[in-house]
Formats: structure tokens, sequence, C-alpha cells
């Protein structure tokens, strides 16, 4: 729940020397990861994140391993993975924090689940937080039937301008990697027809999905005032933007993702979000402009990848047109390829794409598990339950 820094604030944190990795000269990375408590009977979300994070805290170790908090609604639980420039750390961190959140929901009778949304019905509490509180009586009902776990990347950036330049030149390609992340095709108890329809759910904020150019980081500063005087962003931390800056790191944050069902999966969008954000550095610094995509064409792209995720045709952005999400993918990594390669993730991040487009997404798992049990949703969540910590979950 993050939001943008001010521009001094940004340069103060870049002092941070947890996300610089000069020696190799690649960018770190770090995931948060929202999942979803739930009864290990019933399958229904349970208000209990306060004595889960409590129990979690009590079981952290001193691995460096990241942290746990609260999240809007006391059904959810947070993790943050420590900043890291190796997907396979990186891939350790999550297995480490996803095992702790898991013990800490068993030691309280719980399970732990990582899914966009809850495929039961549910009515989502508030955590006991004024700020949290006033945003459900400000946006009503939005908020307070939202409960939804996405998956945000932090990126490495080096200034204010090269993160305000990702920014601009990363718009066209998100969709595309939401689309690999899929995770949520039911809501309330029944089959939403969406792959992601947290996306669909998240979006109703206003101060949510695509933007358009900032050009400098001024820009951007002005558009946050703007969303705050017009009322569509209550303050700076309700800047729930598709991509934004970070407010505590020297990072880019990029949300457009479900919460992953596996952690191969969270590693893969981590991966090719900082192709992503390698790749528009770069074009930033050599000068080139940014694609001026229409914001209507980035909705359009945004809605058919939550709609589908990888099985039938994504937005090509930069044509208006619609392609195959296997020749979308493509596109990506010819996009991106090059920045994968420095970092020594291109052959990891091809095979991991590969096998989302073979074996399906998330949300495809999900509805497999339901077809199996003949029906029955309670098998959906006991499924993710199992898979969430399973280190062949994306399987």
């Amino acid at each position: 729940m993050e939001a943008h820094l001010s521009q001094p604030t940004l340069r103060k944190h870049h002092r941070d020397r947890r996300w610089h990795d000069a020696a190799v000269k690649r960018r770190t990375i770090g995931v948060e990861e929202e999942l979803l408590l739930v009864d290990l009977d019933d399958g229904t979300p349970r208000p209990s994140a306060g004595p889960v994070v409590g129990s979690a805290d009590r079981q952290q170790t001193d691995t460096g391993a990241g942290e746990v908090e609260k999240e809007l609604k006391r059904e959810q639980v947070e993790s943050n993975s420590e900043p890291t420039a190796d997907l396979d750390e990186l891939r350790a961190d999550l297995h480490q924090l996803r095992r702790r959140l898991a013990d800490a929901a068993g030691s309280n009778g719980l399970g732990v689940a990582a899914l966009g949304t809850s495929p039961l019905r549910a009515t989502p509490t508030p955590t006991q937080d004024e700020r949290y509180e006033r945003i459900n009586r400000e946006y009503g009902l939005t908020t307070r039937e939202m409960l939804v776990n996405g998956c945000h990347v932090h990126v490495s950036i080096d200034s204010p301008d090269e993160a305000v330049g990702v920014l601009d030149r990363i718009r066209p390609w998100l969709a595309t990697i939401s689309a690999l992340t899929c995770n949520s095709p039911y809501w309330q108890g029944a089959d939403s027809g969406y792959a992601s329809y947290r996306h669909r759910v998240w979006t109703r904020l206003p101060s949510a999905g695509p933007v358009e150019l900032f050009g400098d980081p001024a820009g951007y500063e002005r558009a946050v005032e703007q969303m705050i005087s017009c009322g569509a962003a209550m303050d700076a931390g309700m800047v729930y933007l598709d991509a934004r800056l970070s407010r505590e790191f020297p990072t880019v944050e990029l949300r457009i993702a479900d919460v992953c069902a596996g952690v191969d999966d969270a590693v893969l969008v981590a991966g090719l979000c900082r192709g992503l954000v390698e790749t528009a550095a770069q074009e930033w610094a050599a000068g080139a402009e940014a694609p001026q995509v229409r914001l209507e064409v980035l909705r359009g792209a945004a809605w058919r990848a939550a709609r589908s995720g990888v099985s039938d045709h994504l937005v090509d952005t930069l044509t208006a047109t619609t392609a195959p999400a296997a020749q979308m993918v493509d596109r990506l990594f010819e996009h991106i390829g090059p920045a994968l390669e420095s970092h020594g993730d291109l052959d990891s991040m091809r095979a991991e794409a590969a096998r989302v487009l073979e074996d399906g997404t998330g949300a495809d798992r999900q509805r497999a598990a339901f077809d199996r049990s003949g029906g029955d949703l309670v098998a959906v969540v006991t499924d993710a339950v199992t898979r969430t910590t399973s280190a062949a979950a994306d399987r």
C-alpha cells in the first residue's frame, strides 16, 4: 500500500544500499505478495490477520528473508521479500516467506492461500486502522466489498528522472505481463468469466489502472496532486496506478499482477518486470521517445488480458490490434530480450513463460481443480492452500 515519493525524498532513499548491486551492475528486485487467510474446513476467508502476523513475527529467523504485515482487510496478510539481484535468491526468499505465513496460519487453525480473489462468498472485514476506515467510508461499497490479492514488483532505479522515464516507456507491455499471472477467476461463489477478476475489482478505484505520459518528475508530481485534489485518491498512499514510484524505496513498483499461484510464477513476473524496466531505462538514457499509446487502448489491453489470460488473443498496444497470446509473449521477449540476457535471465524466463503458455495460468489451475472435484469451490481453495507452499505448485 505504498505511495509515491517526492523528489527530495526519492534522492534521500537512493542511499539505501539494499536496492543497489553495483558489483554486478544488475538492478535489484523485491516482491510483495498479498495472501488470503482461509478456514481449512469450509474454505471461507477468515479475519485473523492480527494473530497470524503476530505468530509470523515470533517465528521470524535471522536469515533476512523479508517481512510480513497486515493489509486493507483482516482476511489478508502481506509478505515483503528482501531486495536481491539474483532470481534464485528471490525464489528461496518467497518460499521461506510463504512457509512462514503458512506455519503462522496453521498455528491459528487456518490456511494461507495464494488466490487473487476468494472463490467462496465472503464479507471482508476492514483492518482496524483509522486510515483504512476512512478509505472505506470515502469510497463506499467499492472498497467495503474489496478483497483482492496482488503481486507487486519493485525494481531499483537510479534517479527520479530515470524512474519517470521508465514509467512512460513500460506502459505498452504491462498487459502482456499481467496475462501470464491471472489467478482470480471466481468471485462471490461464481465463475466471473474472467481469468483475473481481481483486476476488474481493483480498477473500480478511481486512482487505479493505466495512465497518460508524465514526461518528467514534475509531471508525475502534478498528476499525483491532481488525483488528490479531485478526490480520485484520498492521499498519496492511494495512488494505485499500474506502475508508480515507491514512497519508501528507490524503485518503480509494477502492480499489474495477481498474486501468483506458485513461487515460480512470481519469479517469472519479477524477472520480466526487471527486464522491462531495464529496457525502458536504456531507451530513456538514449533519448528514445516514449510510445504515444492512447489511454483507451491501454485500458482495452488490460481488460482483454484480465478476460482471458493466455488462452486467447491479447492486444498489441503499439498497433491497436490483437494477436494470439503466444505471439504477444514472443514480442515481449523480442523487446526485452537483450536486458534479460544482460541479467542472465533470458533462458530461464523463456522456459517459464513457455510453461505458462503450455500449462495455463493460476486461473486455469483453479478451474481445473473445480472440474476435478465435480464443481466444489472448497476443493479449489484446498488445492490453492497446498500449491501456495509447494515447490511444484506451478506444475
